[in-house]
Formats: structure tokens, C-alpha cells, sequence
């Protein structure tokens, strides 16, 4: 039996239930297949922005203070996050208070007023919140590796924005956005931890009663072209240099994706990494040094991420990349790669613990790929990943046609580090 109950409604809204009775909380979380992929060049950052402002105001809320008070009045965790392909807004409460956290979220997805004044004001928010980015290269310089990875494409741009698109956009853009996208069928509503199966559906139903349906605008397919090695170098006066070193993969709609999971893992994921012990231990280059696995619909990378010694930069690039090459040449062996998959297990259970953890995980994979695999059938894909998966996965990604790094750093010199970028 699966832990989750799915249903869709006739206008094509869906829904889907979490039940955990012994659960102290209740999350409520609406998802919708927005977010900076669906956007054109002119409107870059709308969708970020349009989340800020749903909480700017309702017609039943007027102000934030009304949204936010009515929330912190009940104790609630509340929040919204905007990705490259969706946006999703949810609060966390007690039991006891469901009808008030499903009447809020719904009603900041539903209505909000757009009020030119306040876009006025939220606009100086965002900037400044693009502002902090840049002045966070840790955080940046994952921006520049998918711009380095897909150009002047949606995919390629900042969730964020740009300041000259978002210093002009007004009532009339966020209208038409949220008229095109905050539709039946491309959004979702999650109700996990403890609350009533039935109640909560035809609860659902009625406040939902005036969901906007048509027609979704959709995204432009990502286009992906490389012949070489590629690399992106921004110059900025650093105490460290921030680098991602990493190779084009595939969709989230790959079934090899558990496989570049527990390669990751192998990789970069924890203390006792081959990247960890090789670049922080050996090396003594680093403070952090992890991997990550990015899939989206249509596209994905594997990379590391690094801040590093200047004087050791060189080192580190070339350590990273002499890991990735004896993915491809050496078997991983048994001990190694059943750590791996118990280390993902492990953290798989740890990080679905709460309700809110539960709806994005469910949630998440709704919103993007229409099927839900359970805890129970990702623990078994997991398992059945063996040695020689792992070297035929290595040696389709580790290319010099796939190969890319963004770096940070005091450095101008391009020439420095393209001889360094071959397998």
C-alpha cells in the first residue's frame, strides 16, 4: 500500500494526501510548474519576485502584517521557494489549526493583489537580495556554472533576475504571469502529517472553487551543444577561490540516476569522500568540498564545488579531475560501494522525517514528473546499483566534450587553466 493517495479534480487541479496520524504537525503546500525556465528574456525574475508578492497582500489579507500575524498568531512555520522549473508556497502548524493554513496558503496562491506600491517597495527587497548573492561567492558561483553550462537560454539564466528587467516590471506583468501559470492543471496541493483524509479533500475543494483554468504556457526545450572543455572565469578579489568543476548528465527521466547518485556519494558526499580525503585531508586546499547532482526535466549536470587555497587552485583542479578519471578505470570496490548506498538510504529516511519534508519530497516529484516513487522504491534502486554501473555511467560523463568550471577568484590569466581542463 502506498503511503500517499493521489486525486485529481475535474478541472484538473491535483491532490495529494500524506496521511501520518502520529504526527504532531500538518503541512499544507501548494506547488506550480513555474519558475525561472518559464520565463522570456524581457520578464527574467517574475517568478521569483511574484512569489515575494503573494505575500504582499490579498484581497481578503490586505497587507503582509495581516498574512504574516494570522500565521505567527498560531505558532506556524511558513515559507515559499522558487526554482528554475517550480514554485511552491506551504506552512507547517498543529493539527488543531488546518482550516487556517489551508485557508492562507490558498488564498496567497489565489488572490494576491499585485498593489503597484508594494511592488514598488518589494522591488528594493529583491535587489538587494540579488545584491547579498553577489556578495556571496560560495552562493554565486553556482549561478555561473549553468550559465557557463547553457548560455543565454532559460536555463542558463538567474532565478533571481536581472536588476535592470526587475527594476521595471509592474502590475500589469505580474497579472498576466500569474494568468498564464497559476492555472488547475499545472498546480498541486500537498496535505501531509495529521489531519482527517476526508475532511481535508472537501475542504480542498471549496476553497479552491475559483482556481483559474486554460491553456498552461509552457518552457522552451534546453538546448545543449559542446565540442571542448569549457570555462568560465570571473575575476574578484577573494580571501578564497570558489570553483565548480563538473559534466553534463542527463534528465531527471533517466533511469540511470540512481546510479549518479552513488557515484556522487562515492565522490563528494561526506567526511570520508575520495574528494574529502584527497583535496581537505591531503591537500589541506579546502574548508568545503562536496559533490551535488542537479537533474531537471530536460537536462542535468554532476559537479564539484570547492573553496580553495589560491596558491593551491591548480592542484585542486587536477586532483578533482584524476578522481573522476579513476571512476572510469577502476571498479569501485564492495566495502565502498555498499557505504555509499547506506549512507543514501540513511539520509534518505532522516531527511523525511517531518510533514513539511514529506510534502516536498511527494510533492516534489509530482510537480515535475507526474509519478511519485516511494522511500521503498528508490531504497531498492539504490540497491541494485552495482561496480560496473558506476564505471560505465564514469566513463560516458567523464569527457572532455561534457567538462566544465566556473571559477571566482583573483586570477585573469584563461590560458592558466584551459591546459588544465582534459581528461
Amino acid at each position: 500500500m502506498k503511503p500517499f493517495q493521489k486525486i485529481t479534480l475535474k478541472n484538473g487541479l491535483r491532490i495529494l494526501l500524506i496521511p501520518e496520524p502520529k504526527n504532531p504537525s500538518t503541512t499544507v503546500l501548494v506547488a506550480v510548474a513555474t519558475g525561472s525556465k518559464y520565463e522570456t528574456r524581457d520578464i527574467n525574475g517574475i517568478s521569483h519576485f511574484l512569489e515575494h508578492m503573494c505575500f504582499k497582500g490579498t484581497k481578503k489579507r490586505p497587507t503582509s502584517m495581516d498574512i504574516s500575524s494570522e500565521l505567527d498568531a498560531i505558532g506556524a512555520l511558513y515559507n515559499a521557494s522558487t526554482s528554475h522549473e517550480y514554485t511552491c508556497y506551504y506552512a507547517k502548524a498543529q493539527p488543531k489549526h488546518f482550516d487556517t493554513i489551508l485557508d492562507i496558503i490558498s488564498d496567497i496562491y489565489l488572490n494576491p493583489v499585485f498593489d503597484q506600491k508594494e511592488i514598488e517597495k518589494e522591488r528594493g527587497v529583491i535587489i538587494e537580495e540579488l545584491n547579498m548573492y553577489e556578495d556571496d561567492p560560495r552562493r554565486k558561483i553556482g549561478d555561473f556554472f549553468l550559465s557557463l553550462l547553457y548560455g543565454d537560454q532559460p536555463a542558463g539564466w538567474d532565478i533571481g533576475g536581472r536588476k535592470e528587467v526587475i527594476k521595471k516590471l509592474n502590475t500589469k506583468n505580474f497579472v498576466r504571469y500569474h494568468n498564464e501559470h497559476y492555472l488547475a492543471k499545472s498546480s498541486l496541493v500537498v496535505i501531509s502529517g495529521n489531519f482527517n483524509k476526508k475532511q481535508a479533500v472537501k475542504k480542498i475543494k471549496q476553497v479552491f472553487t475559483d482556481v483559474k483554468t486554460g491553456k498552461k504556457t509552457g518552457k522552451l526545450k534546453t538546448k545543449e551543444k559542446q565540442l571542448k572543455p569549457g570555462l568560465l572565469l570571473k575575476y574578484k578579489k577573494t580571501d578564497q577561490t570558489h570553483l565548480v568543476l563538473g559534466v553534463r548528465t542527463f534528465s531527471l527521466f533517466d533511469k540511470r540516476q540512481y546510479i549518479l547518485e552513488v557515484l556522487s556519494t562515492i565522490l563528494g558526499k561526506g567526511m570520508s569522500s575520495r574528494l574529502w580525503k584527497e583535496v581537505r585531508e591531503e591537500l589541506s586546499a579546502a574548508y568545503y568540498v562536496f559533490t551535488d547532482v542537479d537533474l531537471y526535466t530536460d537536462h542535468g549536470y554532476l559537479a564539484a564545488f570547492a573553496g580553495v587555497n589560491h596558491a593551491k587552485v591548480d592542484n585542486v583542479i587536477k586532483t578533482i579531475l584524476k578522481e573522476f578519471k579513476k571512476l572510469c578505470d577502476k571498479k569501485v570496490s564492495e566495502k565502498e560501494l555498499n557505504k555509499a548506498k547506506d549512507k543514501i538510504i540513511g539520509n534518505l529516511s532522516i531527511s523525511i522525517e517531518t510533514s513539511d519534508q514529506l510534502a516536498s519530497f511527494y510533492g516534489g516529484q509530482e510537480i515535475l514528473q507526474e509519478k511519485i516513487e516511494t522511500q521503498k522504491e528508490i531504497i531498492e534502486k539504490i540497491q541494485a546499483v552495482e561496480a560496473r554501473d558506476i564505471q560505465k555511467l564514469a566513463k560516458y560523463i567523464f569527457r572532455n566534450n561534457k567538462l566544465n568550471l566556473a571559477l571566482i577568484g583573483p586570477f585573469r590569466d584563461k590560458n592558466r587553466f584551459k591546459k588544465l581542463l582534459h581528461f
